[in-house]
């Protein structure tokens, strides 16, 4: 039985661990061809090895940084000299630098929206001309709930106003997108168990065991999770779906502290 995204051309940004290669394997599962990329060359080839001992189809652009337009372009160029066109972009590249409001510095200001929001911008201005040649397409992009409500266990004011940035940005994506026939629609996680919030989640001593107090399912998200509801948005059965934001936290930020 053919998968719901057979036949479609899915980029997908930061493929080399984490949530990046949990959808890199899903997509592929369901019949994408995917091109990934991610700035560590060897991740991203063991991830591309793991996509094809699982039968799906899989290339990537790595070592490459999609915080500017050059990088940008040659991800997408080279995906679609690869694969002949793009149907599919799933923005889920970030770095980010958190911390105290006060002690935060400005490059750590910088180096946050650079990373989680002009990431998104240049990716999607590459990509756009594609989707539109293509008469159509899907664009998901990672935002976060920390985009809607402050957080007390660690300071997130880059974060959250980075991907504050990126929610805005889906909203007008959508607008801009109607008259092609591209659907943009953001994705909101909650605390996901990554490499990247393992250090904490990992942690006995950490704050785990309060911030799965207030999670009404009483436990964190997996990475593949977020790869099925990613792929549902980016799928046809999604069709009538755009500008959506579309919170997947277990519940978190549905209730009151």
């Amino acid at each position: 039985m053919p998968g719901r995204l057979e036949g479609k051309v899915a980029l997908i940004s930061g493929t080399g661990r984490g949530m990046g290669r949990a959808a890199a394997l899903e997509f592929a599962a369901q019949g994408a061809r995917v091109f990934g990329c991610d700035l560590n060359e060897a991740e991203s080839a063991e991830t591309v090895g793991l996509v094809a001992e699982a039968g799906g189809v899989m290339d990537a652009l790595a070592p490459v940084n999609l915080n500017n337009r050059e990088g940008a372009q040659a991800w997408v160029a080279a995906a679609v000299e690869r694969f002949g066109g793009v149907d599919i972009l799933y923005n889920n590249a970030s770095a980010l630098r958190n911390g105290p409001l006060m002690e935060l510095t400005d490059d750590e200001w910088h180096f946050t929206i650079k990373n989680e929001l002009d990431i998104v911008w240049y990716s999607v201005r590459a990509a756009w001309p594609h989707l539109v040649e293509r008469g159509g397409g899907a664009i998901v992009n990672v935002a976060s709930i920390a985009a809607k409500l402050g957080a007390r266990f660690v300071g997130q004011v880059p974060h959250g106003s980075a991907k504050g940035g990126v929610l805005a940005m889906t909203k007008h994506l959508c607008a801009a997108g109607g008259e092609h026939n591209i659907r943009a629609n953001a994705i909101l996680p909650g605390l996901i168990h990554t490499p990247e919030t393992a250090r904490f989640v990992d942690d006995p001593d950490g704050p785990l065991p309060g911030i799965l107090k207030k999670i009404p399912l009483g436990r964190i998200g997996r990475a593949e999770e977020v790869a099925k509801l990613a792929a549902y948005l980016a799928s046809d059965d999604a069709s009538f779906i755009t500008g959506a934001e579309v919170a997947i936290d277990g519940g978190d930020g549905a209730v009151a502290a």
